[in-house]
């Protein structure tokens, strides 16, 4: 037992005594009662940021107070909204006007009807594909795979056309006006290549009908420019080059 005595004071020494205990335990009880004197002092400090609600309302301000509300017909009245109502048909938007085109397409079959300028000048190039890509598909009906010199002497064709009107007019024209209009008389040679799919044009009655329809072509192109371009009294002399550009296509529609 004197071992074992022995053995546990010598296990920890240290100078730590009850009467210390007791001291931590009343300095700590200090330190609690002033943290909780601090706590009270904040809490009462804080109280009067609380502002009853009879208070504000007897402030000396007697007016309405601002409320937002939602207003449903917002979003529907919006110049947002009104923006997509106002934009004008993807069709217009793309310069396809169908009513413009039927117009222009009355005028090529009617050589003897006056021709409105203000429509004939648009850069209209729905028509004119539509009638070269009919063109070569009835050469194609017929046996003849032309769609490369039917692009071929389209193009080479506006661009010669657009000279000489450039060097004839005063106010000048566009290459896509030019395009247009040969574009669109394009369509009595449509009849020709489609009459090509039922009988052989190579003989009498298939030159005088190819004859025919190159001075149908030549007389409605030239009457569209001159309207256009207000060139009053030298429509032969614009249908003269017209009827030399139709008359390739004749060749190759009979030939």
């Amino acid at each position: 037992m004197s071992d074992l005595g022995q053995f546990d004071s010598d296990f920890y020494q240290s100078n730590y005594t009850i009467d210390n205990q007791d001291q931590s335990s009343e300095d700590s009880n200090v330190y609690g009662n002033i943290y909780a004197s601090r706590e009270q002092q904040t809490s009462a400090q804080r109280l009067p940021a609380f502002v009853p609600q009879e208070m504000l309302m007897s402030s000396g301000y007697e007016g309405q107070f601002f409320q937002p509300a939602s207003n449903p017909d917002y979003y529907s009245q919006s110049s947002y909204m009104d923006s997509f109502d106002e934009e004008p048909p993807l069709l217009e938007e793309l310069g396809i006007n169908f009513n413009h085109i039927w117009q222009k397409t009355l005028t090529v079959l009617n050589p003897l009807q006056p021709a409105d300028g203000s429509i004939m000048n648009e850069t209209d190039l729905t028509g004119p594909i539509l009638f070269c890509v009919t063109l070569g598909a009835t050469l194609l009906l017929a046996g003849k795979v032309q769609f490369g010199y039917v692009y071929g002497v389209s193009a080479i064709g506006c661009l010669v056309i657009h000279t000489l009107l450039n060097l004839m007019s005063s106010s000048g024209v566009s290459c896509g006006c030019v395009a247009s209009v040969l574009g669109y008389c394009l369509l009595p040679m449509v009849f020709l290549s489609s009459c090509a799919i039922f009988f052989s044009l190579q003989g009498t009655f298939g030159t005088v009908l190819a004859l025919v329809v190159i001075g149908w072509c030549s007389l409605s192109a030239s009457k569209i420019f001159i309207s256009a371009l207000n060139m009053e009294g030298q429509q032969l002399l614009i249908a003269y080059p017209c009827a030399l550009l139709y008359g390739l296509f004749a060749l190759l529609t009979v030939f």
